[in-house]
């Protein structure tokens, strides 16, 4: 019998050898198309809206602002404390299911349009290719010895970068502390410490991410790509290429019939390939890598116009479709999947009951603690008085004034100490303490259910009603 070492393993044997591979830089062409206006529609669509919303104001206040130092959540016009956590599970569930149900229809339209690695990673491209170059031209500056040209041209570029990802740190810190707090600490250098550590590792995270590691996030840092798969199946739209069309693959002359010369519609120009910002080969088949930018799309598109084949070598579609041509005139099977109508069923049922409680939601917190020090007080004229801390909170943006009345026992009336108004400021909290009476009579020996409504006077529609106990003897 013989023996061997991990070392003197021979090519034929079962052993697996691993080869690693330093990372490459990839150059990605500039192309245009029907696709990638859509890109840039929603490169500027997000941005619009990041950059844009922390200077808006609603009711005197920062539209969006989540104020976690006072527990306020202010979003456009409404207020929600830590006790509307419920909400933020809602919010998560239906973005969890609906990017269940996206992925499902038109598999990584999310990655390729609208998340945030591939907008940054986008933007910071059209920086390089304003200041370098298209892909040969950077290609060249790379390459090139460093001389005074090479120095200015990326000391342009990573300039740029780094001011944009300073402000996009800040504005970042804009929806945790009010904008106009920062300006106010810009111009006098006062922000706090925390403030500026989030500004700069906010934006250090954007320079590193979308200037240097790019792909890398997407092939090896988010864990989207990795299970995205299992929400495929094959009616699910992804970019492909198709190869009963474009193969055998190959060069030719222009105008000549290649049919004759046993070739498919793929000329081989790798256009495809020079144009993928995460350099991936299309043509050879579905990847985890691809981030669905339809680049490619645009690209094969081009190269078929100009060599006068049909469009639609590379193209949205789907594993039914490229089996079977036929299966493309029934549009209506890519719904009636039960993967997709398990997703959309939950993704309904979260987003009704949330509209509905939303709908339903009161702008009034109230929260009735019964005083410790005393359980039960037996007055001079007999009655028996309970006290209680109610603490309110009026989420509205204005004042207002509340009624207080306390039912469940007959004869009862409260008092509320130093005969204070129940009146908050806008947002505001405030703890009162209320004493209830009633005849040693009307109540039994123990604990007694009692409810206390709270309305506010100018709106009837705002009152809440909790429940309390109240102790007899």
């Amino acid at each position: 019998m013989s023996s061997s070492t991990p070392n003197s393993a021979s090519p034929s044997s079962d052993a697996q050898i691993i080869h690693f591979h330093s990372h490459k830089k990839i150059y990605p062409r500039w192309v245009t198309g029907y696709f990638n206006n859509w890109r840039i529609f929603f490169v500027v669509a997000t941005q619009l809206f990041f950059y844009g919303v922390p200077w808006l104001e609603i009711n005197g206040r920062q539209a969006l602002l989540f104020d976690i130092a006072n527990s306020k959540f202010y979003i456009f016009g409404l207020v929600f404390l830590p006790q509307d956590f419920i909400y933020l599970m809602a919010l998560l569930l239906v973005s969890a299911f609906g990017l269940f149900v996206w992925t499902a229809i038109g598999g990584r339209l999310w990655c390729g349009y609208a998340c945030p690695q591939t907008v940054y990673t986008e933007i910071f491209l059209w920086i390089e290719k304003w200041t370098e170059g298209d892909r040969s031209a950077r290609i060249k500056l790379d390459q090139a010895p460093l001389s005074a040209r090479k120095i200015r041209i990326k000391t342009l570029k990573h300039t740029i970068w780094i001011a944009l990802s300073l402000f996009t740190g800040l504005t970042f810190v804009a929806y945790f502390t009010p904008m106009s707090e920062l300006q106010s600490g810009l111009a006098t250098l006062s922000i706090g410490p925390w403030d500026t550590f989030w500004i700069l590792f906010y934006g250090l995270a954007t320079y590193g991410n979308a200037g240097w590691l790019r792909e890398q996030v997407c092939q090896h840092m988010c864990p989207y790509s990795r299970f995205q798969s299992t929400m495929f199946d094959k009616d699910t739209l992804i970019i492909s290429y198709d190869s009963n069309r474009g193969e055998p693959r190959g060069a030719r002359a222009i105008g000549s019939d290649y049919q004759l010369q046993g070739l498919g519609e793929c000329i081989s120009c790798t256009m495809c390939v020079q144009v993928c910002p995460v350099g991936i080969d299309i043509r050879d088949g579905l990847q985890y890598e691809c981030i669905g930018c339809t680049a490619c799309i645009d690209a094969c598109d081009q190269v078929m116009d100009q060599v006068g084949y049909p469009r639609g070598l590379i193209r949205y579609t789907t594993a039914n479709q490229l089996e079977n041509p036929a299966h493309q005139a029934r549009w209506w099977t890519h719904f009636r999947r039960p993967q997709l109508a398990l997703f959309s069923v939950m993704l309904l049922m979260v987003m009704a009951v949330s509209a509905y409680s939303l709908q339903h939601h009161q702008p009034l917190k109230a929260e009735i603690v019964r005083e410790r020090n005393t359980l039960l007080r037996e007055l001079a004229n007999g009655e028996l008085e309970n006290v209680y801390r109610v603490r309110l909170q009026n989420t509205a943006e204005h004042p207002r004034e509340f009624m207080l009345a306390v039912t469940g026992l007959v004869g009862i009336n409260t008092e509320i100490d130093r005969n204070e108004a129940l009146q908050l400021a806008g947002t505001q909290s405030r703890e009162f303490v209320v004493r209830v009476r009633t005849a040693a009579s009307h109540a039994k020996a123990g604990a007694n259910p009692i409810q206390f409504s709270i309305r506010a006077r100018d709106d009837a529609a705002v009152q809440i009603h909790e429940a309390a106990t109240f102790f007899g003897h």
